[in-house]
C-alpha cells in the first residue's frame, strides 16, 4: 500500500538521562563527588556509616581498636565535640592502631578515614596486613597539623581471610590522630550495576522519536536506523611510525579510531637526535595522516623529566647550556604544532622524576607549562604520570602527592590563568586490577576540578588480560570526571606486543575483542527500532553525532537526517516532513 501525495513527519526530543536508583543502591554509591583535597577543621562522618568497621566514629571510646606494634592510643574529643583516637609514643612507622576485618574473595572495598598530625606534616598510609607479614597498601595522604586530610582509597580482595588495617607514617615521633573510619565491601555485581547507572546519567540521554503523517496520524511500525559517526566521548588509541606506510594498519586504526597519541614520534630524542640537528619529517607526515582521516593528536610530549629518557647530548651541558637547550626545544616543538593538537604532555612524569628542577631549579616544571602555554594558549596543558591510579604501592605519585606538584605548578607566579588538566597514564602491571584504588585516586583528583584523562591505558600480558582492560576502561568510562581515555596498545605488524590488539594478520586478540565490543556499546550502533501503536520510539543514545534514516513498511518513504546528543539537552523539537 502507498499513501499518495502523503507526508511523514517525524518529531525528535530528547531530555537528559535521569535514573531512578532503589534505595539499597543509592545508600551504596562509590563515587564520592565531594571528594576534598584541602584540610579541613572539622571532618565528615564515616561514609557508608562505617561499613564493616567497628565502631568508626569512636562513640564507644575505642572498642574494637587495639594496640599495634608499640605507644598507647586513646580517645579525644575536639572543640566541637568530634570524638577520633590517637597513637602517641611510637617507634616504628607502623606503630599506632588496628583493627581486624574479615575480606572475601573476589569483594571490592572502598576505603575513607580522616588523618592529622600532633605537629609537622608527613605522608600516611593505609595497610592491610594478612598471613602475619603481607602488607597491601590501600592509599595515601599528606596529614598535617591543625587541620584534617581525607584518606581514600581501596584494594580488591584476591583471597579469604582475616586482615588488620594498619595506619603507616613515616615519622614515629609525631601522635597520629584518626577520625571516621570506613570500610565499604561491594560485589562486582554491585560495582558493575553502579558503572552501568553513571553511564546512563553521564554519557547518555533520551532520545524520543515521533512518527506521524501530517494530519497527526500515528505511524505504527516506522523504523528508525540511527549510526553514530563521532563520538561525543574521545576514545583513542595511541599510534606509531608503522602508520605512514602499512596500508592494513592506516585501513584497521581509521575504521575505529579518531583520537591518537604518538608513541615517541615527537619526543625530543627522537625530533634532535644530533645537537642543532631538528628533524621533524616523521611526526609531521604522521599529523598529516591524522589530519587527512579527522583523527584529533594529543602532544606527547614536549620535556620529560627522566635522566633516562634524555637526548644523550644534553646530559653532558651545563645548567646554562640546558636551559637554552630545553627553551630552544620548548619554542621549536610547540611554535610548530601550535593550534593543531588538543593537548599537550608538557614535563612528563614529573611528579617521579626530577631531572630539570635538579639542573634548574626546583621551579623548572613551572616555568616550563608557563612557557609551553603562552606559546599555545588555546591548548589544555597536562600532568601526564603513572601509578596514581593504578599502582597503590607506589607513594611517590600518589594522588596526593600529584596535587601538590600540580599546586606547585598552579601557585607559581603568572600561572593561575593556565590552562591545566590532568594525565594517567594507566599501565596496570599484572593481576587483579584494584579499581577500588583507580575510582578512589579519580574522586580525589577530581575534587581539583580539571580535565581528567586516561592517557596511556594499556595492561601487562597475563591469562585474564582481556578481562582485565575491559575492567580497566570501563571504570574509567563510566567516572564523571574523566573526558578521555587513550590507550597505548595496538596490532602486532606495528610492533605492539605487550597489550596486543591484532596478530600479525590483523585478527583481533581477545584484547582486540574487548576494545571493538566497546566502541560498538559505547555510541557506534548502528541502532534500529520500531515505533509503537503511538508511533514513538524511544531510546538512550550515547552523546554523539548520529545519522538517521526513517522508514515505513507501508510506504515508500525514506528520510535522513543528522542528529547531535548532548549532555546539556532539556528540551529539542525537530519536525521533518517527508514528501511521497
Amino acid at each position: 500500500m502507498k499513501v499518495g501525495a502523503a507526508e511523514l513527519c517525524i518529531l525528535l526530543f530528547t531530555t537528559s538521562c535521569l535514573l531512578h536508583f532503589s534505595s539499597e543502591l543509592q545508600h551504596s554509591m562509590p563515587y564520592d563527588y565531594s571528594a576534598t583535597t584541602q584540610c579541613v577543621t572539622e571532618p565528615k562522618r564515616a561514609q557508608y556509616g562505617g561499613g564493616i568497621i567497628v565502631n568508626p566514629g569512636f562513640d564507644h571510646n575505642i572498642k574494637g581498636w587495639r594496640v599495634f606494634g608499640n605507644g598507647t592510643i586513646e580517645e579525644r574529643i575536639s572543640n566541637d565535640e568530634n570524638r577520633f583516637i590517637v597513637a602517641s609514643n611510637r617507634r616504628q612507622t607502623l606503630d599506632g592502631f588496628s583493627q581486624k576485618v574479615q575480606l572475601k574473595k573476589g569483594m571490592i572495598y572502598m576505603f575513607s578515614a580522616w588523618f592529622q598530625l600532633s605537629e609537622g606534616s608527613d605522608i600516611v598510609s593505609v595497610v592491610f596486613k594478612r598471613n602475619g607479614s603481607e602488607l597491601v597498601h590501600g592509599g595515601h595522604v599528606i596529614a598535617k597539623h591543625g587541620c584534617w586530610s581525607l584518606l581514600k582509597g581501596g584494594i580488591v580482595a584476591n583471597f579469604s581471610s582475616p586482615a588488620e588495617i594498619l595506619f603507616e607514617s613515616e615519622n614515629p615521633i609525631v601522635e597520629l590522630w584518626v577520625h571516621s573510619v570506613s570500610l565499604q565491601p561491594f560485589t562486582r555485581e554491585q560495582w558493575r550495576s553502579h558503572q552501568d547507572s553513571s553511564i546512563e546519567r553521564v554519557r547518555k540521554s533520551r532520545v524520543r522519536f515521533q512518527v506521524t503523517h501530517p494530519n497527526e496520524t500515528v505511524l505504527e511500525g516506522a523504523t528508525v536506523v540511527i549510526k553514530q559517526t563521532r563520538a561525543n566521548f574521545p576514545y583513542g588509541c595511541a599510534m606509531n611510525r608503522h602508520i605512514l606506510t602499512n596500508s592494513d594498519y592506516q585501513k584497521w586504526f581509521v575504521s575505529r579510531f579518531k583520537y591518537t597519541t604518538f608513541t615517541n614520534e615527537m619526543k625530543w630524542y627522537s625530533t634532535e637526535k644530533i645537537q642543532g640537528h631538528e628533524n621533524y619529517t616523521i611526526p609531521d607526515a604522521m599529523l598529516k595522516f591524522a589530519k587527512e582521516n579527522g583523527i584529533s593528536v594529543r602532544g606527547h610530549n614536549i620535556l620529560w623529566d627522566s635522566e633516562r629518557r634524555q637526548p644523550e647530548w644534553d646530559l653532558s651541558l651545563s645548567p646554562d647550556e640546558l636551559r637554552e637547550a630545553a627553551a630552544k626545544r620548548m619554542k621549536s616543538v610547540v611554535s610548530r604544532y601550535k593550534g593543531q593538537l588538543i593537548a599537550w604532555d608538557v614535563v612528563n612524569e614529573n611528579v617521579h622524576f626530577h631531572f630539570f628542577e635538579d639542573n634548574l631549579g626546583k621551579n623548572a616544571s613551572a616555568v616550563y607549562y608557563s612557557a609551553a602555554y603562552h606559546l599555545d594558549p588555546t591548548t589544555n596543558m597536562f600532568m601526564n604520570e603513572y601509578n596514581t591510579i593504578e599502582y597503590s604501592g607506589d607513594k611517590d605519585a600518589s594522588p596526593t602527592n600529584y596535587i601538590r606538584k600540580l599546586k606547585e605548578i598552579q601557585q607559581f607566579p603568572g600561572n593561575a590563568g593556565i590552562s591545566l588538566a590532568i594525565g594517567l597514564q594507566c599501565h596496570f602491571s599484572s593481576g587483579v586490577p584494584n579499581i577500588a584504588y583507580m575510582r578512589s585516586g579519580l574522586d580525589l583528583l577530581a575534587a581539583t576540578g580539571l580535565p581528567i584523562w586516561l592517557t596511556e591505558t594499556s595492561v601487562d600480558p597475563q591469562p585474564n588480560q582481556a578481562e582485565y582492560f575491559e575492567e580497566i576502561l570501563r571504570e574509567g568510562y563510566s567516572h564523571p570526571a574523566v573526558q578521555g581515555i587513550v590507550m597505548f596498545v595496538g596490532p602486532a605488524q606495528a610492533g605492539f606486543n605487550s597489550t596486543l590488539l591484532a596478530d600479525a594478520d590483523f585478527q583481533n586478540t581477545p584484547t582486540g575483542d574487548v576494545v571493538d565490543k566497546l566502541i560498538l556499546e559505547w555510541g557506534s550502533g548502528p541502532h534500529t527500532a520500531i515505533a509503537n501503536s503511538r508511533g514513538i520510539i524511544d531510546l538512550s543514545l550515547h552523546h554523539g553525532d548520529y545519522d538517521v534514516t526513517v522508514t515505513h513498511p507501508l510506504t515508500n518513504y525514506s528520510k535522513t537526517l543528522n542528529i547531535s546528543v548532548r549532555k546539556e539537552f532539556s528540551l529539542e523539537s525537530i519536525h521533518v516532513k517527508m514528501h511521497a
